[in-house]
């Protein structure tokens, strides 16, 4: 460890925390329909799908006990889409903004958190479209926005994601931020929340539980593979919230079929310590909901025990099939220049 890293990790198994409001929450994963904006001119498309999130949190707290914590998808508020990457890059939104703004007055008035995923730019990253999450508060500010940490890479023959995600600016990423932000934790009066909307890759998650998360939200907008899901909370000993997508009745999705290779639509759940499934949606537009007994899940939780010395000598002789912070270089002006970038810096051979 270098001397200017931070401690992330405590050695006695324990991790920082905030007060708790309450001794038992509420957490909802609020699962919605898709609806990819106009890419030449979005602002009307985004305030609907604004207008109808909001509806979907009334409704979400309108029935039954209301939830401290709501889930929504990866892109609730711009879907997704063929866009150029021109017209990506016009649809993203600002964070803060008058999006965030609107849900942290529903915050406000439900007295509790909401989390979702979108695009979004940045202005300190100019040209670079961002997929983040998003934690808004029950003061209804943005307590958390988390970049996605990478993209899947080799997935889809001859493309690859343009968005920048940590990991293909990580040099200046840990310049303007420090390496603590790669993998945050927000310590909440509910619980310590992560977030991600990156799949097949448990390594993230182990980290997120040593560094003190008890609540993971991990989003998904087309599919997941439930497994993944489940397994986050069976190895970790910890809570899992997955929200994913509906089948779009009322919504479009233009260039994508509502079947995926990852499931498709629906399914979202929510799973406890051990991977115990808590609930579990169908394929429609639904809320599934349950309590976290999260003052007695504290009094007995540690971060897992990790036998790291078993594993130092392999992982430390690892090289990543590509480097990172690629896009600082050069950024892709869609996906098969993308792909072109990433088939060049290679150091396996693709297998098609």
């Amino acid at each position: 460890m270098q001397p200017d890293t931070p401690k992330m990790v405590s050695e006695d198994g324990t991790y920082p925390v905030a007060p708790l409001r309450k001794d038992s929450i509420g957490v909802a994963v609020v699962q919605t329909r898709v609806n990819g904006v106009n890419g030449d001119s979005p602002a009307t498309d985004i305030r609907a799908n604004l207008d109808y999130l909001l509806e979907c949190i009334d409704a979400a707290q309108g029935w039954g006990p209301p939830s401290d914590l709501l889930c929504f998808h990866e892109f609730p508020l711009t879907g997704f889409s063929q866009w150029t990457r021109d017209q990506h890059y016009r649809l993203a939104i600002e964070v803060p903004g008058p999006e965030t703004e609107a849900i942290g007055e529903r915050c406000k008035r439900y007295g509790c958190y909401v989390v979702f995923g979108t695009y979004a730019k940045d202005p300190d990253w100019p040209e670079h479209i961002l997929h983040l999450m998003i934690l808004m508060g029950p003061d209804g500010k943005v307590i958390g926005k988390h970049w996605k940490q990478r993209n899947v890479r080799g997935m889809f023959p001859g493309s690859e994601q343009y968005t920048s995600a940590i990991y293909d600016v990580y040099d200046r990423f840990i310049e303007m931020y420090g390496v603590d932000a790669v993998i945050p934790v927000e310590t909440t009066d509910i619980g310590n929340i992560a977030m991600s909307a990156v799949q097949f890759e448990p390594e993230l998650f182990r980290c997120m539980a040593l560094k003190g998360a008890e609540i993971i939200c991990r989003v998904a907008t087309g599919g997941f593979e439930y497994d993944d899901m489940r397994l986050t909370s069976y190895h970790n000993s910890l809570y899992t919230l997955i929200c994913n997508n509906s089948v779009s009745t009322h919504g479009r999705n233009p260039g994508f079929f509502e079947e995926t290779a990852y499931g498709g639509p629906g399914r979202s759940a929510i799973f406890g310590p051990r991977g115990i499934e808590l609930a579990k949606a169908g394929p429609f537009e639904t809320q599934r909901s349950t309590r976290i007994p999260i003052k007695e899940f504290r009094e007995k939780h540690r971060i897992p025990d990790l036998h790291w010395t078993l594993y130092r000598p392999v992982l430390e002789l690892y090289r990543e099939r590509y480097d990172h912070s690629a896009y600082l270089q050069d950024l892709p002006k869609g996906k098969r220049e993308a792909f072109k970038l990433f088939a060049g810096n290679a150091r396996w051979m693709h297998y098609w």
